[in-house]
């Protein structure tokens, strides 16, 4: 489905986009085609009031969507954050994350489809179950040591789970907010996510500060809170409820057949084919989690501190996300202007992260590693301030992601498409590198493969912000053309 086929086309249009001049600023052709748009085909709603309008406020919507997430992807990045899931053999969840990635990547790929037929609600709700079977593997494997089988499985069935449930996740998301808004519900949706990762790890940390694995109560207490996350769903708001701030009702997708919807996968494509220059980016976008939680944390540190590790990583998320947000929202630029800002913020952290991280892999291989570092150690600061700038890399490139695809789209069943190639290309990254650590490719090898496909990805999506982010989604001028 193309943008302007989730709208009613009007008969005659009275705004002549042929007429504005190539060389007026990027304000002005966005007050015009904001104000043709809102002539013809965007009537402005009377805001909800009282808890009314707590309730079907769009912020407040997604601040649940962030809770399922801090409760069911949250807590598994946790989990995930410690190196081999909190194991002291971390083959068999590098094997499970491998299965995880690989189903996701494929049912990813189509759950733009699943969203838009049996709605985002419901993809949710789907989603966030296979979250609760992940962690009670874990549990599972802790009473009876043989169960090895059944994470990798669990590991697979939450791969066609996490797929449908970031394809809703990404949709509502990009779709509640105004355009101008879209930067800081982004940083919100990150910082309370990320909590969850924070919170898990607090957990882990206080229960197994004298431990050398994971104890039950942990993985217990994982899965209690993701079973809440499970229910949360049942008590948001329908999406074509909600009324964005600018008094514009969020638009909610056609439900046509499974054929047609899956034909819109291919028109997603074609009337935005600049999304491929983002594949690169969506690919990298998951495969440095290996080597930051497998290939160091695990690695190097003992249980006590890759659960301090864990925690600050998660923490410093929060920080990445507001602070990239608050520069991708900064209204005194134009969208053109902080596309460009934000991808150099991204070139400046991912050449400094990685120079950093050289000079500690340099010194160590998977035969080497012996002793484990803890965190009275005096070489324990510096590691530990270097996951830190990891953290807050990856939130920054996260959110610059989702930034990037909101600006080229304001229609949810669009979105929808492009949140499923994203989580599709990211997933199948992933289940290709964590099959390489699980048999043993070196540490270094690891190493450099994130940091090129990093360089690769802004390298691609260079172009894509140069030809396709304009000062406006709603209607771009060229589309406004066709439609005359």
């Amino acid at each position: 489905m193309s943008d302007r086929d989730a709208v009613e086309k009007p008969e005659a249009l009275t705004y002549d986009p042929s007429s504005t001049n190539d060389a007026s600023s990027g304000y002005e052709a966005s007050a015009q085609v904001n104000n043709w748009h809102a002539a013809h085909h965007e009537p402005r709603y009377e805001q909800y009031s009282g808890i009314k309008g707590l309730y079907y406020h769009p912020l407040t919507q997604v601040v649940c969507l962030a809770f399922v997430c801090f409760m069911c992807p949250g807590l598994f990045n946790a989990l995930n954050g410690l190196g081999g899931g909190g194991q002291l053999e971390a083959s068999t969840s590098a094997n499970a994350n491998s299965a995880l990635y690989a189903t996701f990547a494929f049912f990813a790929f189509f759950a733009g489809s699943v969203n838009n037929t049996i709605g985002a609600k419901n993809t949710l709700r789907l989603g966030s179950i296979g979250y609760a079977l992940f962690i009670g593997s874990y549990l599972a494997v802790n009473i009876h040591p043989n169960a090895w089988g059944f994470i990798i499985g669990a590991g697979a069935v939450l791969g066609i789970c996490a797929g449908l449930l970031w394809t809703a996740q990404g949709s509502l998301m990009l779709s509640y907010p105004t355009e101008s808004q879209k930067g800081t519900f982004i940083g919100v949706f990150w910082s309370i996510f990320n909590l969850g990762g924070v919170v898990g790890a607090a957990v882990s940390l206080g229960q197994n500060f004298h431990s050398e694995v994971i104890g039950n109560g942990t993985y217990i207490g994982f899965l209690v809170l993701t079973m809440i996350g499970v229910f949360i769903p049942l008590i948001m708001a329908d999406p074509h409820k909600i009324i964005r701030a600018d008094g514009t009702k969020v638009t909610t997708p056609r439900h046509p057949s499974w054929k047609t919807e899956f034909a819109g996968l291919w028109i997603a494509l074609r009337t935005d084919p600049y999304i491929i220059l983002l594949f690169p980016m969506f690919f990298a976008s998951n495969w440095f989690y290996t080597w930051q939680f497998n290939d160091f944390n695990a690695a190097l540190f003992n249980i006590r501190a890759r659960s301090l590790n864990n925690l600050v990583y998660w923490f410093a998320q929060i920080i990445g996300s507001l602070s990239i947000g608050f520069l991708l929202d900064q209204r005194g630029l134009s969208r053109r202007v902080r596309a460009f800002s934000g991808w150099a913020v991204l070139v400046v952290m991912v050449f400094a992260v990685h120079t950093w991280a050289y000079f500690y892999q340099r010194n160590y291989t998977r035969d080497t590693v012996s002793a484990k570092i803890d965190i009275y150690d005096p070489e324990y600061v510096g590691r530990v301030m270097f996951y830190i700038a990891c953290g807050v890399l990856d939130a920054m490139w996260q959110t610059c992601a989702y930034w990037l695809m909101g600006a080229m789209s304001n229609d949810p069943a669009k979105l929808a498409h492009f949140t499923g190639f994203y989580k599709s290309l990211q997933s199948a990254g992933a289940a290709g590198v964590w099959r390489a650590d699980a048999v043993g490719i070196p540490f270094m090898h690891m190493f450099v493969s994130t940091w090129v496909l990093l360089v690769a990805g802004l390298v691609f999506s260079l172009p894509m912000i140069h030809m396709r982010v304009h000062d406006t989604s709603e209607y771009d001028l060229d589309e406004m053309r066709e439609m005359r």
